[in-house]
């Protein structure tokens, strides 16, 4: 089975978080993965639409994974993406629920992500 790299918890650094962070759609597609839409449910690459085409998306998703905000799961052909919320908790406490918060707080992106949330509860409805 073909492996991604993840840096490993201690070596999750937080100048390489903040940089991962402070894009808007890398911003944007953490806080989808962090919303209660999300739990339970593993998006697969294809799921991101909502924040940009494909090529871009490679690009943002490989970015959070290689700063080791996500962690991306490979099945066949598929690449499945989660936060690695308890990892960045361990390292900097209070820190991604506090990003988060700050980034809902400005409406374009609270909207974003809410037609991402959208979007997610069609696929789980039609998966059903």
């Amino acid at each position: 089975m073909k492996t991604l790299p993840h840096p490993a918890l201690e070596e999750i650094e937080l100048a390489r978080v903040l940089e991962a962070l402070s894009d808007s759609t890398r911003l944007a597609v953490v806080a989808f993965l962090a919303s209660d839409v999300v739990k339970g449910f593993e998006p697969r690459c294809s799921d991101f639409t909502t924040f940009g085409t494909k090529t871009n998306l490679t690009y943002h998703l490989a970015k959070l994974r290689d700063s080791g905000v996500t962690r991306t799961r490979l099945v066949g052909t598929s690449r499945y993406t989660s936060l690695r919320r308890d990892d960045l908790e361990t390292r900097f406490p209070g820190l991604l629920d506090t990003l988060i918060a700050a980034a809902m707080a400005e409406p374009e992106r609270a909207a974003l992500v809410k037609r991402a949330e959208d979007e997610a509860r069609a696929l789980m409805g039609a998966a059903d």
